[in-house]
Order: C-alpha cells, then structure tokens, then sequence
C-alpha cells in the first residue's frame, strides 16, 4: 500500500497579497491585483497592464548583501517558503534533514536580470557582466536557495514546463513521498515575467488582454468580452508530509493529496485541441491515480486564463471529464483576480484549492459579466460561496501541450 501523504502548509505571495492569509482574503472578497504596470513605462506597449506584487521589501527574508545575487524570482520563492514552513510549524532538523527535499519550477526563470545583463554587454562590455549573472537566473536556483536556506539534504530538482511547471513540481514531489524517498517536500512554483521582454512576447503573440483604461476588469474567464491573459507574478509554495511523519511530529493537516495527473497534447506548440483532449485526458489520469469518481469532486480550480480558445476548450474538457457531473460541480478560475503566474500558476492554485477546503469556501471567478454561451458551466460568478468541499482539482496546462493535474482530499483521519 503507498503511503498517504498531507498538506501541512500553505506560503503564498501574489498581486493581491504579501502573505498567505492576506492573499486568500483577498481572494474570497473577489479583490484584483491587475493595474497599471510600474516596473516599466508600459506606455509603447499594446498591453500595459499586470498583476505585480506590491511593496515587496526583499529583505524581509534575505540578508541584503545576497539580494543581489538572486533573481527576483528566486526572492519569491524563498518568501513563499518561509511562509509555507511557518504555516507549517516545521524547521528541518538534522535528524530528518535527509529526508526532506525541494522542487520548484519556473516556467521563465529570472528574465529581468538577463535583461539587465544583456543591456550591460551591449554598453559596457563582457567584462562588466556581473559573476551572479548565471545563478541569478537559472531556474533550479530557486529550489537551491531554499534547500540551503532549510537545511533540506533530500531530493532537490526543479521543473520547467511553462505554466504546468509547479503543478508539475508538487505532483511530482506527491510521488517522491508516496515511494518512500523522502518524509516532507517543500514544492510548488514561482514566476517575475513582468519585464519587457516578458510582456513584449506575449503581446506579440496577441495573448494579452489591452483592456489598459479597466485593468481591474481585464482578465475575465469565461466572460463573452474577454480579449486575452493578464500576466501575474509571484508564489506559491506548499509543505507535503507523509501522513505517520506529520501526525508524529504534531504537524496541522491542512488537506490529503491524494491524485497527480500528467498528459500531453500532441497537438500544436500554443494551442490545444479543440476536443480538449490532453485536459480531459489528465483530468481522468489523476481521478483515477487518486481512486475517486468524477461524481466526489466538489471544486475545480481551472486554468482559465481568460482567452476565447482556452476558456471554451477547458470547458470542453471539464464536460467529457465529468459528464452530466460537469454541471455541478464548481469551477472558478482565481486569476482573475491574481493573474496568469504562469509557472508559478499552480503553486498557487493548489494553495488556494487547499485553503479553499479548509475553509469550505469556493473563492469566485471575477468579472463574469456577459456569459458566453460555450462556456455554460458554473463558474461561481462574482462572490464566493460556502459549500461543501470533499474533493478538489487544480488544473494547469502549458505550452508545448503539458498538462497537469491535482486532486486533493479533505484529511478525515
């Protein structure tokens, strides 16, 4: 039999709060983080809008002498692991250090210091290319830094699959601890794509929504008006434990993860399948990894990023998934309040599945207005909803047709 393994912490950090808490309220007030892009004048841009962290203070967390060697994604990540082990009540001792690993993914990595750097050469010279240029922005650094940071001696790796990348940390940490090679994994994801160039690509792929004069109201999920993504950045972060190692230590179970699903479209680079077949197909892997029916889910925290193709296809996908049960169950898409973190998406939205079920609360999918009439599902529209929360799944799908999905329980002993 595999073992069970628990959520015992929750470390968020996003546009609409520095914090797990502060953020988790501001999302079942149905509250926007998306305004007006300040790291840069946005004012040539076709978009000029994103879910930026607010009055992050770095050296909250970090010694100020190493900020500079970091990415601002890595600086993310490390907040939000602090605040996951604090929710946590975990400090990694010597005794278990070996047992305790660290997987987080990003879909991009620290593009604002390749950015910086590659401006450097251009007027400067190579010499003047700073020596942290290199540990500043590769993605495993990110989990590096907090391994370091904890003291974690455990399975340390880090994904890379776009905006699948920290669902796909956090399934594959769920595996790590069911096969017994390791007791507790820090996992989840981080992402600080709101650059120039990271916006600039985007909007040249025509991804992004140019709603600039109603930020507030840009990223709009299943809504008949919805005209493109918003981009986010931030955090999120989740402390899995084997259950007999939690419970012994006196951990707070926040939540069982009980299902991880992987799948790929096969289909094309950006677009998936009109059928959702890789959605569908990974929603099916993971109900049946986690040996539940597609009638025990209560709540889907979907991908929905707010594009026309997307939104219709997951909704396509929900409904082969689940059939007549599609209609039941709720599905809400946070970031339309957060934004797209893109690969730091579902670390985030698995936090907030689980503090969803914590607190028996559907978070909402703001700005539902105008209902597109192939996207009929419930999306609980506007206002959060107390209800009944058994079973959950977090969706993430990214480019390059990867697919990732959670399913998570409530811990019934």
């Amino acid at each position: 039999m595999s073992r069970r393994v628990v959520v015992t912490g929750v470390g968020l950090l996003s546009s609409v709060g520095n914090g797990t808490e502060q953020t988790w309220e501001a999302v079942k007030a149905g509250r926007s983080g998306i305004g007006r892009i300040t790291a840069f004048d946005p004012a040539a841009y076709s978009c000029q809008i994103a879910g930026e962290v607010k009055n992050f203070d770095p050296t909250q967390f970090i010694e100020k002498r190493e900020i500079k060697k970091m990415g601002r994604f890595i600086q993310f990540a490390i907040a939000a692991s602090d605040y996951a082990l604090q929710s946590a009540q975990l400090k990694v001792a010597p005794e278990f250090a070996e047992r305790t690993g660290v997987y987080i993914g990003s879909g991009i990595g620290g593009f604002e210091v390749i950015e910086r750097e590659f401006k450097i050469l251009l007027e400067r010279g190579p010499s003047r290319i700073s020596p942290f240029f290199i540990p500043a922005t590769i993605i495993n650094l990110a989990s590096g830094y907090v391994s370091i940071r904890a003291g974690a001696k455990g399975p340390n790796s880090a994904t890379a699959t776009a905006c699948t990348s920290s669902a796909h940390a956090i399934g594959d940490s769920f595996k790590i601890i069911q096969r017994s090679d390791a007791d507790v994994m820090i996992c989840g994801g981080a992402e600080a794509a709101i650059t120039q160039m990271g916006i600039g690509g985007f909007a040249a792929m025509r991804a992004l929504s140019q709603r600039n004069n109603e930020p507030e109201k840009a990223s709009r999920p299943w809504d008949k008006m919805r005209d493109g993504f918003v981009v986010g950045e931030g955090a999120g972060i989740i402390v899995l434990e084997e259950l007999e190692f939690a419970k012994g230590r006196g951990a707070p179970i926040l939540a069982e993860i009980v299902g991880y699903g992987m799948s790929a479209d096969a289909f094309h680079i950006t677009s998936p399948a009109e059928n959702g077949d890789g959605a569908f197909r990974v929603m099916r892997s993971a109900l049946k990894d986690a040996n539940l029916a597609p009638e025990q889910i209560d709540y889907i925290n979907a991908h929905g990023t707010s594009t026309e193709m997307g939104d219709k296809i997951e909704t396509t996908a929900v409904k082969r998934a689940f059939g007549e049960h599609a209609y039941k169950v709720a599905v809400s898409s946070t970031k339309s309040m957060t934004g797209h973190l893109l690969g730091g998406a579902g670390g985030l939205e698995a936090g907030l599945t689980v503090l969803a079920m914590r607190d028996q609360i559907a978070p909402p999918t703001i700005n539902y207005e105008v209902p597109d009439p192939e996207c009929d599902l419930d999306y609980v529209p506007n206002v959060a909803r107390p209800m009944r929360i058994d079973c959950t799944l977090s969706n993430s799908f990214g480019f390059g047709g990867t697919n990732g999905c959670l399913v998570f329980k409530r811990y019934a002993g």
